[in-house]
This record gives C-alpha cells, structure tokens and sequence, in this order.
C-alpha cells in the first residue's frame, strides 16, 4: 500500500482523508502493525488508488518499477562504480578533455536534460562522467565545476527515469565534490532534494533543504545576488514540496510564500544554477502542493496563473511538461479523465520523453486509460507503452 500511495504521489493524510481513516490508522498499516485481512477494505484502498487489488498483493509491482528503465542505464550505473581515478588506474585510451571544452560538454548536457531527450542523454552521460573525472584529477581547481555539474545532470536525470537509489549515489558524489564551495554545495542540494522526495524521505528532505537554503540565502534579501536568491528560492520550493508530502499544508504554503519573495527580486526567464527559478516556478510549485494537499480547485487555479505569466515560455521542456503531468493528476484525482488526457496530450506534445520514460507518466496513462470515456489517442498511447 505504501509503494502504490508513494506512486500516486498521496501523503499519508490525504490518503486517509479519501479513505474516510485516521493518518495514524493509514501508518500502521503500512508499517505491518495493523493487517488488511478485509476484502472490501482492499477493494476501498484500490478504488482510491486506481488500481487493481491484485495490485496490492504484488503481483503488478515489478513491471511497474522496471517500467521507467531505459536502455543504457546500466552504462550509467558501471560509470558511477568507477573508481580509475582514486586507485591511480587508467582510464583507457581516451584523451584528457581540456576544461574549456569539458564545461561545453556538460551544458550541452543540462540542455539536452531540459529539453526532455532523455534517450540521447541517457547515452551521452557515461562518457560525461569518464570525462569529467580525468580532468578534475588533471585540473583539480578548473575541472571541479563541470565535474559537479555532471554528477548534479545525472542525478537528475536518473530521478526522472524513476532510479532515485542510483540518483543518490551520483548526487552524492557531487557532493563530495562541491564541498568548501557553498554555491556550488547550494546547487547539488537541489538535485539532493529531489533525490530525497524520490526516495520517500520527506523528513530528511525538508531539514536538509532548509539548512542549505539558509546557508546560501544572503544577508539582507533586498541586496541579494540573484544567483544566491535563485539557489536559496529553488531550495525552498524544494524544501515546501517535502513539507506537503508530509502532510504539512501549513508549513508548504509558508515556504513557498518565502520563496514567492525572493523570486519577486529575481524574475522570469533566467536560469542560474539550472533551476528556472523565477515567479512562474514559484506558481507551479503552489499548484504541485496543492495536489499533494488534494486541493484540485486550488492546483488548477494555479495552473491557470503560471501559464498566464509570460515566464510560462522561459521555463524548460521539461519543467514545463513535468507540471502538466501534476496537473493531469489533479484533473484525476477529480474524476475528470478527459481533462486529465487532454493535460498528457500536452505534455506530449511539450516533451514527448516526459511521457514515454518516466514511470509517473506512464502511471497516469494507465490510470486514465481504465476510464471508459477515455479518448483514443490516450488508449493507443497506453497499449504502446505496455500500460493498456
């Protein structure tokens, strides 16, 4: 039950709520002190959480997971398990790429990742990572950066391909590398807290961002630089979406106010540090809370502000996408399936990856293709993907 509500991306406490239980009684169920020994108790949990009850028994649980895996990652996984540069060992034939050309390489990447080619990027990462190790040990000072910069583009990355364990390990390598840099430590912080959330460790993740966010956060607001706002803003929308995965409505709304602040002084249509924050990023994360908070009129009204605003176009394929998706959720969770397919059809045509590699699209798409008023394209989306 826990692993179907992490999916659906439910806290405990909206989760009890559309079950007509306590959060506590939602607790000790998934951590095994309470039994679900009734069938009609286990039709309830499935009918909220659309799914079939055979699903809650395991029999479903593996192709999902496995669903989000791309070709190439394990490439990734051997790439992250090297360790050439510490044991003095050689790399292999491979020239040493000068610094210059080594931080080309990594924006191309966060490029590619923004704009959502998750398959090319999947096969570029391996070779990033080679790459950027040797010349770190070869430029230790010059070849930091666009080291961290590669560990953080593959964190993210495997986030979104639905590998957080794999994303942990490359995130904290960045780490690792960032550290006695706080800007370069704030920046790794946020593929951190994405990794976190990922993980189901909400907790964690709040604390952790906080006390990132408020090591970079300058010391007067109003003379900030805009790199630090930035930083110290994504870090606390980070820090509000954990708080509302938690169930934490209040504490969400207060983080996203704080950040809504510093976005004000920073506006649309920047992107230090790869966080897109401004304004706009601000709004969509107010709408991703309130689906957590199960909030639909609240998350659409949102939606309809953040589109509104001309930043709405300043924000990545991916961001963008990635939001359309939490609004098809909402859509959803309304029982409103058709808006809900006509929020993926926009994702598509946003992103097409976002929507063929990530394991919480491809869920939505499962979900909306139960629904027998649901369209066409949608079912043949489905069958497609192996959903239907």
């Amino acid at each position: 039950m826990a692993y179907w509500r992490g999916r659906r991306r439910l806290s405990q406490q909206v989760f009890a709520d559309r079950l007509g239980k306590s959060k506590s009684w939602v607790d000790k169920v998934e951590r095994g002190v309470r039994r679900l020994d009734k069938l009609s108790t286990l039709q309830e949990i499935a009918r909220v959480l659309r799914i079939d009850t055979a699903a809650l028994v395991g029999q479903d649980a593996a192709p999902v997971q496995a669903a989000g895996r791309v070709e190439g990652v394990e490439r990734i996984r051997v790439a992250l398990s090297r360790y050439e540069i510490p044991l003095g060992k050689s790399a292999g034939r491979r020239p040493v790429v000068p610094v210059d050309r080594m931080v080309r390489d990594v924006g191309y990447a966060w490029t590619t990742f923004q704009h959502a080619r998750y398959p090319q990027l999947v096969g570029l990462v391996p070779d990033l990572l080679t790459d950027a190790q040797r010349t770190d040990a070869v430029a230790a000072v010059a070849g930091r950066v666009p080291l961290v910069e590669a560990y953080r583009v593959t964190a993210a990355l495997l986030v979104k391909l639905g590998d957080a364990e794999l994303a942990w390990l490359a995130v904290d390598r960045a780490m690792l590398a960032a550290t006695g840099d706080r800007v370069l430590v704030a920046a790794v912080a946020v593929q951190l807290g994405q990794v976190l959330r990922a993980l189901g460790r909400v907790r964690e993740a709040k604390s952790v961002m906080l006390t990132a966010a408020y090591r970079i956060a300058p010391p007067v607001i109003e003379y900030g630089p805009p790199v630090e706002l930035s930083l110290c803003g994504t870090l606390l929308i980070q820090a509000g979406l954990a708080a509302a995965q938690d169930g934490n409505e209040s504490a969400a709304g207060e983080l996203l106010d704080e950040a809504a602040g510093m976005a004000e002084r920073v506006g649309d249509g920047y992107d230090h540090h790869r966080t897109g924050f401004g304004p706009t990023a601000v709004d969509v994360a107010r709408a991703a809370v309130a689906v957590e908070n199960g909030d639909t009129g609240e998350a659409l009204a949102w939606h309809e502000k953040a589109t509104a605003r001309s930043g709405w176009r300043w924000l990545p394929a991916e961001h963008r996408a990635a939001h359309l998706l939490t609004v098809a959720r909402a859509h959803l969770h309304a029982g409103d399936a058709g808006q809900a397919a006509r929020m993926l059809t926009e994702a598509e045509r946003t992103a097409p990856a976002e929507i063929t590699h990530r394991p919480v699209a491809r869920d939505i798409v499962a979900e909306i293709a139960r629904d027998p008023r649901a369209p066409t394209t949608i079912t043949q989306l489905a069958t497609t993907l192996g959903v239907g």
